[in-house]
């Protein structure tokens, strides 16, 4: 006959977990299974990390919450850190064993576009033939790279910011750089994030590749896969996908290298992630001089962003677009 626990004797049972190994860690490092025994007997503890609270008196004081915050890094308006949620207990000399459970960016002085890109909003489907992104799309691009947005991005380029975690390098008009993606831990394995950004300034995202750039796009696959395993030895280079965003968030174009086992989450979903390799399939499909701008392409928009309220919303309606060439 079973027994029925009373919630104080369940709540007690957890503290007497006995750990004998770490079975799993997923969802990029937010949740781990642990085997172990409580009294005796076999036991899961399964943890991940509870949502946030949204309650406005909680949300006030949570940057004034943080404890032990750690920069691992600033370029222009982006800064990065690491820190923890609870406090070191007054009485308590020694410094908690225990790592950092958050990992924040810091966006400052942020814009209009900024706010948009990071508010709650309804997603469209959109598909953009190669008119479309010839009159509207492009000159779009073109106003964004005038703005001084690339400024983070050309400051690593020519060495001015971040040189202590570019890792590989290759100098000269075909050349391109490999350093952590902003968004990732820099621990954590299965979430593992890298970005590849090319020094030519000439293409600004995947529409700009055509069949001449196949061969460049192979070496710099291959060097992007060596360079990342020599790096983290504990990784197969068949663990590894690599992505192009379109629209990506700025006009230079770069790839992303990831970790299989990284949750797909709304960054790599399709209608935003392009796999390289069927990019370069496509290309070795086209005819000399063809390319990306040739094809039509469907993906995902936010409601409040610019591309939708001033392109494609008006196309809808049967309206001319805001931006035009």
């Amino acid at each position: 006959m079973s027994h029925t626990r009373s919630t104080q004797e369940v709540e007690a049972m957890v503290p007497r977990f006995q750990l004998e190994r770490l079975l799993n860690q997923d969802q990029a490092g937010r949740r781990i299974s642990l085997l172990g025994s409580i009294d005796g007997t076999p036991a899961l503890l399964i943890a991940e990390r509870a949502a946030f609270s949204t309650d406005p008196v909680h949300l006030k004081s949570f940057s004034e919450s943080l404890d032990r915050i750690k920069n691992l890094g600033a370029n222009d308006i982006y800064s990065w850190f690491l820190a923890s949620t609870t406090h070191k207990p007054a009485n308590q000399e020694v410094e908690s064993t225990q790592p950092p459970d958050l990992k924040l960016n810091l966006i400052s002085p942020c814009t209009e576009q900024h706010i948009k890109k990071y508010s709650q909003q309804g997603v469209r489907l959109v598909a953009e033939t190669p008119e479309i992104y010839r009159r509207h799309v492009r000159p779009y691009m073109q106003a964004k790279r005038e703005q001084g947005r690339l400024n983070w991005v050309f400051n690593i380029i020519e060495g001015r910011t971040e040189q202590e975690d570019v890792f590989y390098r290759e100098q000269g008009l075909e050349g391109f750089l490999m350093l952590p993606d902003l968004n990732w831990d820099r621990k954590t394995m299965s979430g593992l994030h890298l970005l590849g950004l090319v020094e030519r300034r000439d293409i600004w995202s995947v529409r700009d590749l055509t069949k001449e750039h196949i061969e460049w796009l192979k070496h710099m696959r291959q060097k992007l896969l060596d360079a990342t395993v020599k790096l983290y030895p504990d990784i197969d280079q068949d663990q590894l996908k690599l992505y192009i965003h379109y629209q990506p968030t700025y006009y230079h174009f770069h790839i992303h290298v990831v970790h299989v086992a990284l949750e797909a989450g709304a960054t790599q979903a399709a209608g935003k992630a392009i796999g390289l390799e069927s990019i370069i399939s496509q290309l070795e499909s086209m005819a000399t001089g063809q390319g990306i701008a040739d094809i039509s392409l469907s993906y995902t928009l936010g409601e409040a962003s610019e591309l939708w309220m001033d392109i494609f919303e008006p196309l809808k309606s049967g309206n001319e677009p805001k931006i035009s060439q």
